[in-house]
């Protein structure tokens, strides 16, 4: 005969030889009954010799062999068929192989799945142990069929330790016998099949149903990957020389390490099983892990660990099956390692953040199908926005979806995705800085016209970066300063925080305001901790880093006479690299801009003074602040107001909403009265000098 055409013909001569194995037990069996009082044999057992009989297919009355000739005879030709079956896969055979298993553990499992598919394997397993309960197979009958002498059965109980190969990965599953005495002897032990192992040997490749919500198999078939090429070459290239090795992957959040490990293993010809451990809580959690770990052999699969660094409790579960695993291990975390004990080496891969070319092609690959101009879109919002290949996916995917819900059809539209990036990269950063709504655009800002140009010109260099850094080259030349640092100096009230979030505005960005009283702490060390929190947040959101009052954190550094100078100094100089490292925007903010250290000056790119408003400016607030729905009288003259009150454009605001409550108190119309009566009151609580001149300012 050739080789086997399928997996179930190989099982179908398996099931032959465990047949003629059970009939050689019969034979001992009959040999013991005849010296066994009959009440003793027959205790439990109502199974006749001829049900048995029928079931082997043994003419009754016809004695079975007594030898091992026959299976013999048949395990030669098993092998022979087995070895000739070189271009089909055989279940039974990879197991075998994928797991180390030796003969005696493979016809171990063999003897377990019988029953799974022929239900006469309960009826005889129930008669050879002699016990109608008994229709699994003990440790003791797995050793009497496969084992042809006492000596040979010893040596073999070991494949039944909590070590060994069958139990270690959940192969077989132990049961203790409930009919058994508490302490009865190891051999009583009952052995099932994990279903999981059943489905493999039948040929079914689906994952285990254990691992729903806790880990994922990708095939190599599927999606285009959108790895970095020059990332995913280096991993190649790593992982190839040395497969043994375990990898540990590290980034910033979302940089796509999970990515960079798919990748690198549909190169290799391996599928990936992805876990992510902050998903295994409770009892079954160790378990679950180990699973993970042995479904990644059945699939040919390497195994990506996410949050490795906080494995915890599955601590020592994860470095048994990461030592056991023969396919790559990627485990992921932050770059500090996770703690020791895993017991193997691990080797370090920084994943960096995509680049902006890579960006653009995740961009308009993504963004190929919406529209037409996808290599224009690319371009802007690989300018705009860092994500990771997940996010920008799932960017498009929202923005879409949004789209598509609204009542009326249209297109999809650039602001759709940006508002969409927003969302996807939008982080809180807790106690130490608050996002900022947006709401004021270019015609809400009052300032001198070169004052306004130099605000267009930083959103132009954000918007325009790619081309310049990467497309023209100057980004290799600034020596990895590529971000882009703003002072905004003036008077409290000249309209810094709302030029930064026009800005903002203009880029289509979130703002974050940082809270110094959150930052700044008197205990050494840790206002640098809370600052480099924020900046390593800040790297994945994509927003505006607003620092109001930044000469308290970016003060001059001064000569160390103590302690507290010393440390000072240290702050200063720990934000001055934290600045010339971050790859985004910060705004300082300061009313003083004499205390500003010299240091940061040379390292801030743009620097707008923000001038107490002039009466022309002032006229032109006035103006602006009074929306078109508002009562006013016509007996406001904004050009007399600019002249009498010389405040900024916050007290302007502030006298102007209290103006309009006033009217709203008084019948409904804003007057002249209800402006003088408003300035009044922001004159007392600035502690300013009421003008001696001012007339007609009411109650």
């Amino acid at each position: 005969m050739s080789g086997y055409r399928s997996g179930l013909d190989h099982l179908a001569d398996e099931l032959e030889r465990l047949d003629l194995l059970i009939a050689a037990r019969l034979a001992v069996t009959i040999r013991q009954n005849e010296v066994t009082p009959h009440g003793q044999a027959a205790r439990t057992v109502y199974i006749t010799r001829e049900e048995v009989d029928w079931l082997l297919a043994v003419d009754p009355g016809t004695e079975p062999p007594a030898d091992r000739e026959a299976v013999d005879l048949l395990t030669a030709e098993i092998d022979r068929r087995v070895h000739d079956s070189e271009d089909v896969e055989l279940p039974l055979v990879a197991l075998g192989r994928l797991f180390d298993l030796s003969t005696v553990e493979l016809g171990a499992v063999l003897v377990c799945l019988a029953p799974e598919l022929r239900r006469k394997y309960d009826r005889l397993y129930a008669y050879l142990q002699d016990d109608i309960t008994r229709i699994r197979p003990s440790v003791d009958l797995v050793l009497q069929l496969l084992c042809e002498d006492e000596r040979d059965r010893w040596l073999a109980g070991r494949a039944f330790t909590g070590n060994a190969p069958l139990l270690r990965h959940g192969i077989l599953d132990v049961v203790e016998d409930p009919q058994s005495p508490s302490g009865s002897s190891g051999l009583a032990r009952l052995l099932t099949l994990d279903p999981r192992i059943m489905r493999f040997l039948l040929g079914e490749n689906e994952p285990d149903a254990r691992l729903a919500g806790h880990a994922e198999v990708e095939h190599p078939a599927g999606p285009p990957e959108l790895v970095d090429p020059e990332a995913g070459d280096r991993m190649f290239r790593l992982v190839s020389r040395h497969p043994e090795r375990v990898w540990y992957l590290s980034g910033p959040a979302g940089a796509g390490t999970r990515e960079l490990a798919r990748h690198t293993a549909h190169r290799l010809g391996h599928a990936l099983v992805s876990v992510d451990l902050r998903t295994l809580t409770g009892p079954d959690a160790a378990q679950v892990l180990r699973i993970a770990f042995r479904e990644a052999l059945l699939q040919d699969a390497a195994v990506y660990v996410a949050h490795a660094d906080e494995a915890g409790p599955l601590l020592t579960t994860l470095a048994g099956v990461v030592a056991g695993h023969s396919r790559p291990v990627f485990l992921s975390g932050k770059p500090d390692r996770p703690e020791p004990g895993l017991g193997v080496p691990l080797h370090p891969v920084a994943v960096p953040w995509p680049g902006a070319e890579h960006s653009e092609s995740l961009w308009r690959h993504s963004l190929s199908g919406h529209t037409a101009d996808a290599a224009g879109w690319a371009a802007e919002l690989a300018g705009r926005y860092r994500l990771p290949p997940a996010r920008i996916r799932a960017a498009v995917r929202l923005a879409d979806e949004e789209r598509a819900a609204e009542p009326e059809p249209r297109p999809l539209t650039l602001p759709d995705v940006a508002a969409a990036c927003r969302r996807q990269s939008g982080r809180l950063l807790g106690e130490h800085a608050v996002k900022v709504t947006i709401r004021r655009g270019w015609d809400d800002l009052v300032l001198p016209a070169d004052r306004i140009a130099l605000l267009r010109e930083i959103g132009d260099q954000v918007r325009h970066r790619h081309r310049v850094l990467n497309g023209w080259g100057f980004g290799a030349k600034l020596g990895g300063a590529t971000g882009l640092a703003a002072l905004f100096s003036g008077p409290p009230g000249t309209g810094k925080t709302m030029a930064a979030e026009v800005i903002a505005h203009e880029l289509g960005v979130d703002l974050y305001k940082v809270d110094l009283s959150g930052v700044i702490s008197k205990y050494v060390g840790e206002t640098e901790k809370n600052l480099a929190r924020i900046f390593a947040e800040m790297s994945t959101s994509n927003a505006i880093l607003f620092f109001d009052e930044a000469d308290a954190l970016f003060g001059k550094r001064t000569e160390v006479s103590d302690a507290h100078d010393r440390y000072a100094n240290i702050e200063t100089s720990y934000l001055l690299q934290k600045v010339e490292e971050y790859e985004g925007v910060v705004v300082l903010a300061t009313n003083l801009r004499q205390n500003i250290d010299d240091a940061f000056t040379r390292r801030i790119r743009f620097v707008v003074e923000f001038p107490f408003p002039d009466a022309a400016d002032r006229q032109r607030i006035w103006g602006a602040l009074f929306p078109p729905a508002a009562p006013l009288s016509a007996d406001v003259d904004f050009a007399h107001l600019a002249g009498e009150f010389p405040v900024t454009g916050a007290n302007i605001r502030n006298i102007v909403v209290n103006a309009a409550f006033f009217a709203a108190a008084d019948g409904g119309t804003i007057t002249a009265p209800h402006i003088l009566r408003g300035a009044r009151r922001e004159f007392d609580k600035i502690g300013k000098l009421w003008p001696e001149l001012v007339t007609g300012e009411g109650p």
